[in-house]
């Protein structure tokens, strides 16, 4: 094992111009609010979307279903949960009767400002602009609630998040570095 620091930017987005764009879910595909009985679900969906990502390594519990169901119980049961910026993804296959977990995001509330949490599509979800739709269903969560302003952070290597958060506004407003124990191969 030996620290890596992994470099990450922490993006910002004025809630007062923000203007959430019309979707239209592709087909088999629905989106939850956020429900106490859905908790294992976003865990769930937060391991397909995280476990094989750069963030599994800046963030070790992704990459294990048991830490991401632990991380979603953590983040729901903190007094700044925001439930109305915390949505699930599910997919259902034309030939199955259960749909199964495939997106999630979160929000907390920190010092008046939004905070975002873990957005995250299964793999072979991606590109069809679903993450677009759970951003902004996160956003319009917070800009309910009053919030004016919003942040999350991204590793800097995903190049796909970072084109889509500054596609619908967010600007970068400061370079972090987190640090993580990471295997040496």
């Amino acid at each position: 094992m030996g620290i890596t620091y992994f470099k990450r930017y922490r993006m910002e987005l004025d809630l007062e111009r923000f203007v959430p764009s019309e979707y239209r879910l592709p087909e088999g595909y629905e989106v939850l609010p956020w429900s106490e009985d859905l908790v294992r679900q976003h865990g769930l969906a937060k391991h397909e979307a995280f476990q094989w990502e750069l963030d599994a390594n800046v963030f070790p519990c992704l990459g294990q279903r048991d830490g991401c169901l632990r991380l979603m119980q953590e983040i729901a049961g903190r007094s700044n949960f925001v439930p109305e910026a915390t949505w699930l993804l599910r997919f259902r296959e034309p030939d199955s009767r259960k749909p199964q977990p495939v997106g999630t995001v979160q929000g907390i509330q920190s010092e008046g400002w939004g905070a975002l949490q873990n957005l995250g599509i299964a793999k072979p979800h991606r590109g069809l602009g679903l993450g677009t739709i759970l951003l902004n269903l996160a956003t319009q969560g917070f800009q309910k609630i009053g919030l004016t302003r919003m942040h999350l952070e991204v590793t800097t290597d995903n190049t796909a998040a970072l084109r889509l958060y500054e596609r619908l506004g967010y600007r970068r407003a400061k370079t972090v570095f987190k640090a993580a124990d990471v295997a040496m191969a």
